[in-house]
């Protein structure tokens, strides 16, 4: 079977998916998107996904145009189209293809684009060795409004990606202008001490993230207190635990990190720790409760 694409309210293949060259998501980075994952065939948390993108429209100008779109049913019939159990689906929301530019520019139709991939994710002893971090020289600004949206403007974290390939490391941690830490390229990101769970408050310049508001929910759940807040990045080297949050990683633990000199930070034992794994666990339960 062959791969289909959701076009503006079509069901193409990939040959006849195409946009304009005069699309603002295109030479503006004017759009939103949201990458989820889908189990047996049904995706989870796409409310919550849908809710996000659909708040972070009316920020920068998008809610109207979408407000006629059913989003949650075209996700559902990508994938179900697709015939996938396990997928990768990404939703790509642009203001659009117009002449003027996107300041003057109010009356064009938004461009909706999903597309539902087979999921490859990481091996199985990733999450046992866990993920090595490279602290990114790039900047998250956390005072701009494209931090606390998922923009496809993605140019800072794709940058922090490629410095962290290029050192050999799986992610990057971004710090913000005031030289705290802020999150991942693709991820948010939590550490324990002395049995407690901390991450960046979103005034760090963090997005927030949907799986980083379900661990926070699962982490009260089972009585772990998980406070927000400023994170100095000294924290890599005095936590016990470390961990990243994403729809398609998880839970991912962290058990190393990397400077621009070169050093290396062990984290904890250098191991995946207890409340990781615990809150690992939590998290299967939580995706087989809702699409077993």
């Amino acid at each position: 079977m062959s791969e289909l694409i959701y076009l503006n309210g079509q069901l193409v293949p990939p040959e006849e998916a195409k946009i304009s060259i005069f699309d603002h998501g295109f030479l503006y980075g004017y759009g939103l998107f949201e990458t989820m994952r889908a189990y047996n065939g049904k995706i989870f948390l796409l409310k919550r996904h849908i809710k996000r993108l659909s708040d972070a429209a009316h920020v920068i100008g998008l809610g109207a145009k979408l407000g006629g779109a059913n989003l949650t049913h075209a996700c559902e019939e990508t994938l179900a189209a697709n015939k996938l159990k396990d997928a990768r689906l990404r939703l790509t929301v642009t203001h659009g293809d117009a002449d003027a530019f996107p300041w003057l520019e109010r009356g064009c139709q938004p461009t909706v684009v999903i597309t539902a991939r087979p999921l490859v994710p990481p091996p199985p002893e990733k999450y046992e060795q866990g993920s090595r971090m490279f602290l990114a020289t790039v900047r998250r600004c956390r005072q701009s409004l494209a931090s606390g949206v998922k923009s496809t403007n993605y140019l800072t974290s794709v940058l922090a990606r490629i410095e962290a390939v290029e050192h050999g490391c799986d992610e990057a941690v971004l710090l913000n202008d005031d030289g705290f830490v802020a999150e991942g390229s693709i991820s948010n990101i939590f550490f324990v001490k002395s049995g407690r769970l901390m991450t960046p408050s979103l005034g760090s310049g963090v997005l927030p993230g949907i799986t980083r508001a379900l661990v926070m929910e699962l982490a009260g759940e089972m009585g772990i207190v998980c406070t927000e807040g400023t994170v100095g990045v000294g924290i890599f080297g005095q936590c016990a635990e470390a961990f990243l949050t994403a729809s398609t990683l998880e839970i991912m633990p962290l058990t190393a990190a990397r400077d621009a000199a070169g050093k290396e930070i062990a984290i904890g034992d250098g191991q995946p720790g207890e409340i990781t794994r615990q809150l690992m666990a939590a998290y299967k339960e939580q995706v087989a409760k809702e699409t077993g």
